[in-house]
């Protein structure tokens, strides 16, 4: 698959581009493609791009040119819940973040492997705290994976397996990190504010210089040093802001591990490329190892009763949305 798809791996690391003001963004191409409505994942290869839908009873790659235009779709015989993030290895295995559960009923989720000899693996892990609604995969240098949660009050959990993933058996995840989001006025999403708030996709740059994750409306850039994306966490992001889009859920490093690129669910849906800013980051996202804030957290702090109300109905406003999202069979 690797030879197929011409990736190519740039080994070593680099900086994220400096420049006190970032080029604007900038559309790369449309996807016009009926059946690739609900992108979820993106990875850049540079001349070709691999995405994932959002859902399916099938597992699905699909390969595009520098236009949007579809190349090829590879399949596997294996029937998903509710996949949401795409990772590639550095032997050429494509990973896919089944971990949506947009209803926290899973006691399991799954990371499969699309293996370059055409085999599919399923990964079976479970969380030490109850289910969890997950939309970000972070695959690290050195292999190991990290999901992040989607959490309605910003406040989002990191987790990775305590073994490696296996085919035999369920192996437990361990809470490592806390990454909290807050209101940043970006525009943009399904959901208003919350929109703000909600992690939906995450990327580790192909020279393994930073990692990335977003939301509705913004994108954070932590240097990594090595494969430690914990002590990455640790540090202060730089944020940008992402142009307004219908549903953005899927974001990774250009080729040249020099910019972003995202795009969003929705037919047609732009391909945009995003310049990383230099400098320090807003303090939008703020990593924390503290307890998960409650909505009372978000509401006092001596905020005015008007941002109050309004934090309050974008909490409301996306509990309903979650809940009349579309609902996934019950599946371990």
């Amino acid at each position: 698959m690797a030879v197929l798809l011409g990736v190519v791996l740039p080994v070593g690391a680099a900086g994220v581009a400096a420049a006190e003001e970032p080029a604007a963004p900038a559309v790369r191409c449309s996807i016009t493609e009926p059946a690739l409505a609900e992108i979820s994942g993106l990875v850049d290869l540079g001349e070709r791009m691999l995405v994932m839908n959002d859902g399916g009873d099938r597992v699905s790659v699909t390969v595009l040119d520098g236009g949007c235009q579809v190349l090829e779709t590879r399949t596997a015989d294996v029937d998903p819940y509710d996949p949401e993030d795409l990772a590639l290895g550095a032997d050429g295995t494509i990973w896919l973040a089944d971990a949506g559960d947009n209803n926290a009923t899973r006691a399991t989720v799954a990371l499969i492997a699309l293996r370059p000899n055409g085999s599919a693996v399923v990964h079976r892990l479970s969380y030490p705290d109850g289910a969890h609604d997950s939309e970000a995969l972070l695959l690290a240098p050195d292999g190991t994976p990290y999901l992040v949660t989607k959490e309605v009050l910003g406040s989002s959990g990191v987790y990775r397996p305590t073994a490696p993933v296996s085919a035999e058996a369920t192996v437990p995840m361990e809470r490592v990190a806390t990454v909290n989001m807050t209101l940043t006025g970006t525009a943009g999403g399904p959901v208003g504010r919350a929109g703000q708030l909600l992690v939906t996709g995450g990327a580790v740059a192909g020279d393994g210089h930073a990692l990335a994750l977003r939301t509705y409306t913004d994108a954070y850039v932590w240097p990594l040093v090595g494969s430690d994306v914990v002590g990455a966490l640790a540090g202060t992001p730089v944020r940008t802001a992402l142009p307004d889009s219908p549903q953005g859920e899927a974001i990774s490093f250009t080729a040249d591990n020099a910019q972003l690129l995202v795009a969003s669910e929705g037919v047609p849906g732009d391909v945009v490329v995003v310049p990383i800013p230099a400098g320090s980051a807003s303090p939008a996202a703020e990593p924390s190892d503290g307890p998960v804030p409650s909505l009372s957290d978000l509401t006092s702090s001596g905020r005015s009763p008007v941002t109050s109300a309004l934090i309050a109905a974008a909490v409301a406003t996306v509990v309903v949305w979650l809940g009349a999202k579309f609902r996934r069979r019950p599946k371990p």
